[in-house]
């Protein structure tokens, strides 16, 4: 018996028993069918390139069509809407921050609008009190309108957080500064924050929350609550968001002057003075009190000589410290305020304030970073128009202060 006869090299896929004509039947059934199938594929692939062709043509077509053409609202608004324009914003990003606020239908509106005046080029940085769904000439019209621009807070050199009374003035404060510029009509309801209420966010919240720099923390936290965050507002120009609670207002601009703080110097620049960052902030602050800008850089050599080479002998004795807590705006001191205690009295405590008196410019800082240079140790202010004589020795010092109350300055 052969391996044939047993069947163990039969094709299962061939039925020999089959006659040869209906197998060949069958094949071309099948190559019938793989043809038909390959054709079938081949349309729908020829109707697919014909249907995407068509789809492109018909968006050119609708593009072409367009051009010109954007949407765009018709009147001047219907709710308030407030908008921040940031610094260094040009048309074309304001146009996005107003359509992103639903305050124009496209930024097109207002980009094709702003051609034909153009003041919007020079649009200032800051907070607008605009409407939603206006049009891209109105808005352009309300944009370049002053009165629709929410005002920003001026801080000047040496400024407290709170008020001073001048006779019968008074001298506004950085937390009344605030309050005043929170107020804003919004939906024909006019919100605005108090200075208390400002004050008290200061005083009561934590100072991380608050966005005290962590070169500033430990001090901040250290200080009594009425003057831990003096000094920290440093001259400048802040934007002030309308219709955000006490907190947050101060968290932007504690924030906003920590940027420029950081652009002044602080903490990066202060690595070789001695001192550390708060430290260079305080005697910035008693800088700027102290003295007019020409003589800053001295009056910054008689801190860092009596602090460095007398710390134990000559304490600051500066009547702008006295007077801060106080809350006098006088050049001098008398003999009850030089002999009362407390940390800020500088004729019986060696070294420097617990915090800042007021606001440092950028001058003042630069100044405490890099003081003159020599051997002075006394200075006093010998004419009315601000101007300090400054002395090596005490005798030097008092021929100097003669002459000036002689001349009427204090």
């Amino acid at each position: 018996m052969s391996g044939d006869d047993l069947g163990l090299f039969t094709d299962p896929e061939v039925d020999e028993r089959r006659p040869v004509r209906k197998r060949d039947r069958e094949r071309d059934n099948a190559r019938a069918k793989a043809k038909k199938r390959k054709k079938t594929v081949l349309w729908l692939v020829v109707a697919l390139v014909l249907a995407v062709g068509l789809g492109g043509a018909y968006y050119g077509y609708k593009e072409l069509r367009g051009i010109g053409s954007f949407e765009d609202y018709a009147g001047s608004g219907e709710a308030d809407a407030i908008v921040e324009v940031q610094d260094g914003d040009v048309v074309s990003k304001i146009a996005s921050t107003l359509y992103d606020n639903g305050v124009i239908a496209s930024a097109r509106a207002f980009t094709e609008a702003s051609k034909t005046d153009a003041r919007v080029t020079s649009i200032q940085p800051g907070f607008y009190l605009m409407k939603t769904k206006m049009s891209g000439q109105e808005a352009v019209a309300r944009m370049i309108d002053p009165k629709t621009r929410v005002p920003a807070v001026q801080v000047v050199g040496g400024l407290k957080l709170t008020d001073i009374k001048v006779g019968d003035k008074t001298v506004k404060g950085i937390y009344s500064l605030l309050a005043d510029a929170s107020c804003t009509e919004k939906d024909g309801e006019k919100k605005c924050l108090t200075a208390d209420e400002i004050k008290a966010a200061a005083e009561q919240t934590d100072p991380v929350a608050l966005g005290v720099p962590e070169w500033a923390l430990a001090d901040v936290k250290a200080a009594q609550p009425q003057f831990r965050l003096e000094g920290l507002i440093m001259r400048g120009v802040y934007q002030v968001k309308p219709g955000v609670s006490a907190v947050e207002l101060i968290r932007s601009v504690i924030v906003s002057s920590a940027q420029k703080l950081q652009g002044a110097g602080i903490p990066g620049g202060t690595v070789n003075t001695g001192f550390r960052p708060y430290q260079i902030l305080v005697i910035a602050s008693l800088i700027e009190k102290e003295a007019i800008e020409p003589d800053f850089s001295k009056v910054s050599q008689v801190i860092y000589n009596r602090l460095k080479l007398l710390p134990q002998t000559m304490p600051l004795q500066f009547d702008s410290t006295i007077n801060y807590k106080n809350n006098q705006p006088h050049i001098r001191t008398s003999d009850e305020d030089r002999d009362a205690d407390g940390p800020y009295n500088t004729y019986k405590n060696r070294g420097l304030t617990p915090t800042p008196i007021g606001s440092p410019s950028q001058q003042a800082i630069a100044a405490a970073m890099k003081p003159e240079g020599g051997d002075i140790l006394y200075f006093v202010k010998c004419d009315k128009n601000g101007n300090s004589c400054f002395a090596k020795t005490f005798e030097e010092h008092d021929a100097n202060d003669k002459k000036a109350q002689r001349e009427g300055v204090y």
